[in-house]
């Protein structure tokens, strides 16, 4: 009985030294693979993960993939302010689906899906040299030539992390700033096209009816019976309600001091229209005024409405306000 047992320990013992060599075989291909894996691929994870991140607008997902300076200072933002910031990194104003996929060149592809937009970014290989890293970007455009961006990123504690985007050092503090002051400038400057708009708009009522409408709602979108006096469908409807893109739009007639009669009276009018935040410092900080004279004037007045003794402001180039030259 011992002997037989001894006999089938003995036949089962090469069975298991193969399964043990098999084991020691698989562990020792599993680890080559890993060390054969390009030096870049942590860099292009850590980096498809912080954009997965901004592309969903999930800041506590992002924060992890800046560094440890930057990342205490976005904590400090206000929530609106982490989320201005991951839109500016992906350069997308809603939410989207990070879908992350692999190119027929091998590299990575991550598409950002938003009720929108659908953007797709193509990662270019990666360059590194000791705790420095830098993958290009490139961000294809129906119409235009592609974007491109170089993503830099620094070594720290074993994990790579933001460091740059583009020539701009990442700095989370002064770059919030910087971009709060951009996106109010922007929404500055389409003000300034509203007020032009408006402008127009009045100055062709009167060519067709004859005189000036009573207010900007006159102005709106005509329904289907026609374009009246009532309804001239001179500009949309945001417009005609008086507010739009983060302003509002004050519209008052000026009468004519020479006009002696009605008929006189409705050809001289003349017309003032005044701009002003909706949200004083975050929809923008200066107000603006427009006369019939084609005078732009504007001033940060604390969110108060600008008149005709603030500083003239000419139209630069792209429809900017910028200060007029003495």
């Amino acid at each position: 009985m011992r002997e037989r047992q001894r006999e089938q320990r003995q036949k089962r013992w090469p069975q298991r030294c193969a399964v043990t060599l098999i084991a020691i075989v698989c562990l020792t291909t599993g680890a080559s693979a890993q060390k054969a894996q390009p030096a870049g691929a942590d860099v292009a994870t850590a980096l498809t993960g912080a954009l997965s991140a901004a592309c969903k607008e999930d800041d506590a997902a992002f924060a992890p993939f800046l560094t440890s300076e930057n990342a205490a200072e976005f904590q400090d933002l206000v929530g609106p302010q982490r989320t201005a910031f991951m839109k500016r990194i992906v350069q997308l104003d809603d939410p989207g689906r990070p879908l992350i996929s692999t190119g027929d060149d091998g590299l990575s592809v991550l598409r950002c899906e938003t009720p929108a937009i659908t953007t797709e970014m193509r990662f270019g290989a990666a360059k590194i040299s000791d705790n420095l890293a830098f993958i290009p970007v490139t961000v294809p455009s129906p119409g235009e030539d592609p974007r491109t961006i170089r993503f830099g990123l620094v070594r720290e504690q074993g994990q790579w992390k933001l460091l740059s985007l583009g020539l701009v050092i990442l700095d989370v503090q002064a770059l919030s700033e910087e971009w709060a002051r951009a996106d109010i400038e922007a929404v500055e400057n389409d003000a300034v096209d509203n007020l032009r708009q408006i402008a127009a708009a009045l100055d062709s009522y009167r060519t067709a009816f004859g005189m000036l409408p009573d207010s900007l709602a006159q102005l709106g979108p005509a329904p289907a019976s026609g374009i009246s006096p009532d309804a001239a469908s001179l500009m949309d409807a945001d417009l005609a309600a008086g507010e739009k893109g983060g302003y509002k739009f004050r519209y008052r007639i000026v009468p004519s001091a020479s006009a002696t009669t009605p008929e006189d009276q409705n050809k001289l009018a003349g017309y003032e229209i005044a701009a002003t935040p909706t949200a004083y410092g975050k929809t923008g900080t200066r107000s603006f005024f427009l006369d019939s004279s084609g005078a732009l004037r504007g001033a940060d007045k604390k969110g108060e409405v600008a008149g005709p003794e603030d500083p003239r402001i000419d139209a630069g180039s792209g429809g900017e306000a910028q200060p007029a030259q003495p």
